[in-house]
């Protein structure tokens, strides 16, 4: 059984949420349908010529791609043009194109924390804070007798995540009254008599990424016609969602060792860096595509060294005199998403029981040579 592409973007979306994303990103589905099988899906960075030939030859019906091919408004569609002829090619394979882009930046466990990952960084913080999760308070009545199991169901549905504790929450026994009216069918008591019901009462916290869905679990697993609950903000901080993360390195290294190190770990054989090779650097700013706008966050942060991509003359500049190093590994380093993204979906497809594949593209689309 292959998954249709609705289902596949949904896989994708819990893992980078479209509301993750900056404004006017372009990201989603940008040409094709995703109502329909898809047997196969490729992975990729960009999508080029070589990349879309790839697609064509391994038979794949989507491309997962990190980079838009359509980025500006198209004022027409000429087929004897670069652009025109990709598309072209694109519709006639019946091959649709969904660009997961910032939003994949932002989220936990996306390019950005991959980074901090490859690098072994550790007390990981967001570099520039876009959002933060909203959090909400439920209570819920419960009958003693089915306490245990409406409280699994929505812990287990995602509620009661405090820091690195899950399944928080706090139990208070009391009683509840209520008279059921005519047409009811109650779990306890009978319609028209006053009842008083031994009850828990069971408070937890729930971010609202999953309110929905724990609210689906509590109903499911209570016993009452009517259930009573509380639902209601809290002035807490949930997750925070941002650009970058800043961490520290297990020990204290020369710029040029960590110069090496990213090398190695990003797979990239050059890389630029602005500062004293031989000066100590442990605390590290990365971000993934173009960050040369983000050196005063990473100062701002105490960062030692800013890793990221595309960093201008005069941006270098600016560091250098700040104190802060960069090392440039160039926007191509995201190239690292491939294989984090297409094994997390098959691992979803696996665990689902779906045949479709997901391939990592292994088109170089790296613009540049370096002589």
């Amino acid at each position: 059984m292959f998954a249709k592409g609705s289902t596949i973007i949904q896989w994708m979306e819990q893992l980078a949420p479209k509301s993750l994303a900056v404004p006017d990103d372009r990201i989603g589905l940008q040409l094709g349908s995703l109502n329909k099988e898809v047997a196969k899906v490729l992975v990729a960075l960009d999508v080029n010529e070589e990349v879309v030939e790839e697609a064509i030859a391994q038979q794949a019906n989507l491309i997962i791609a990190h980079h838009a091919i359509i980025f500006r408004p198209l004022k027409h569609l000429q087929t004897d043009t670069p652009a025109g002829r990709l598309y072209e090619k694109l519709i006639k394979h019946d091959i649709s194109v969904y660009i997961s882009h910032t939003n994949y930046d932002v989220a936990v466990g996306g390019m950005n924390d991959l980074m901090a990952e490859r690098l072994q960084l550790t007390n990981v913080r967001v570099l520039e804070t876009l959002q933060q999760e909203q959090m909400h308070k439920l209570v819920v009545f419960v009958p003693q007798t089915h306490a245990d199991e409406v409280r699994a169901a929505i812990l287990d549905a995602g509620a009661g995540h405090i820091g690195n504790y899950s399944h928080c929450s706090f139990n208070s026994e009391g009683f509840g009254t209520f008279k059921p009216g005519d047409g009811t069918n109650p779990h306890i008591g009978q319609a028209g008599k006053l009842e008083n019901v031994p009850e828990v009462r069971i408070e937890t916290i729930i971010p609202k990424s999953v309110r929905s869905r724990v609210l689906q679990a509590m109903f499911k697993a209570h016993p009452y016609e009517e259930v009573a609950y509380d639902l209601y903000p809290v002035d807490i901080q949930g997750t925070e969602y941002g650009l970058g993360r800043v961490g520290k390195l297990t020990e204290a290294v020369t710029l040029h060792q960590l110069s090496e190190q990213v090398k190695s770990s990003f797979e990239v054989s050059n890389v630029r860096v602005v500062g004293n090779l031989e000066r100590s650097v442990r605390k590290v700013a990365v971000l993934g595509g173009s960050g040369a706008r983000y050196i005063h966050h990473a100062i701002f942060h105490g960062a030692d060294v800013l890793v990221t991509g595309d960093v201008d003359y005069h941006t270098a500049h600016d560091a250098l005199a700040a104190g802060l190093a960069i090392i440039d590994p160039g926007h191509n380093a995201e190239k690292m998403m491939k294989q984090d993204v297409a094994g997390r979906l098959q691992q979803v497809a696996s665990d689902k029981g779906v045949s479709t594949q997901f391939v990592a593209s292994s088109t170089n689309t790296e613009p540049f040579q370096f002589l």
